[in-house]
């Protein structure tokens, strides 16, 4: 019997993966439509489109060799879903193929990622997003550090005046921001998580709009973490690493004293 996969295989067997998926979505980027999934009440919940399935499976399928006994949470109910018997129950995988899609990726307000997380027990040990606009691909191992493409170690932008916020973070708040000197433009969950790697970019504003930032949403906060980027809550509380425990929002920043602007732009608003 085969050992248990780990972490750093994840990462090894989805890094070409992640750069295929990333390229299916580019090369299908407005040349398909949206085929709304029944059952969701709301058309960003609805959104679904060919480039959402193709990716995921061009995910999963590598990942069956290794992982197929890992218990599975999968943003689309593709082909392969069903192959993942979750009898490692300890290993959970989290996929999302379009992050953003009706917004982000239909309606090009702002970047879409890619995205794959490995979490053993309730915590992430491995992680991977891609943001195809921007030609951007990061991978991270807990305790390992951040890398971006060709294994090259991740590095914070610490240039520039932008911030990317979620379209979950109120007008106003966005409006503070902009006073304050920032450049605000709207992402989805996962390139905010990211955000302090992307070139002039400073930081990121996550703000969920029910409970809690979903797991899919936290895919980025390791590897945002592993890069060196302070990761927090709007109260300026360390992010939770543990998977079910619930935090509000998220602030991602490239040093301290844009993570307390972004923090203030917040401190008005309910949801911290």
């Amino acid at each position: 019997m085969s050992m248990q996969p780990s972490p750093e295989e994840f990462v090894r067997i989805l890094a070409p993966a992640m750069e295929q998926a990333a390229a299916i979505a580019t090369a299908l980027e407005g040349r398909v439509a949206n085929r709304p999934k029944s059952g969701e009440v709301t058309p960003v919940k609805a959104a679904l489109t060919v480039a959402d399935t193709a990716a995921q499976e061009a995910l999963l399928v590598p990942l069956l060799a290794r992982f197929r006994a890992a218990r599975l949470e999968a943003e689309e109910d593709t082909r392969s879903v069903a192959l993942f018997t979750g009898e490692a129950a300890e290993l959970r995988i989290v996929i999302d193929p379009i992050d953003g899609t009706f917004h982000f990726f239909l309606g090009g307000r702002g970047p879409y990622a890619v995205m794959a997380g490995l979490a053993i027990a309730d915590r992430y040990q491995a992680a991977l997003i891609a943001l195809p606009r921007e030609g951007l691909c990061f991978s991270a191992l807990r305790g390992g550090g951040a890398r971006a493409a060709a294994g090259q170690p991740a590095a914070l932008s610490r240039a520039g005046r932008r911030v990317l916020v979620s379209d979950g973070v109120a007008d106003a708040v966005a409006a503070q921001l902009g006073a304050q000197g920032f450049e605000v433009g709207l992402a989805c969950g996962g390139a905010v998580a990211v955000a302090p790697l992307v070139p002039g970019v400073r930081g990121g504003l996550r703000v969920a709009k029910h409970a809690s930032i979903s797991t899919r949403g936290r895919i980025g906060a390791l590897i945002a973490a592993e890069a060196g980027a302070l990761v927090e809550t709007g109260a300026g509380e360390p992010f939770p690493v543990s998977l079910d425990e619930p935090a509000r929002s998220l602030v991602v920043a490239d040093d301290p004293e844009v993570a307390a602007a972004i923090r203030a732009a917040l401190a008005r608003h309910i949801w911290v």
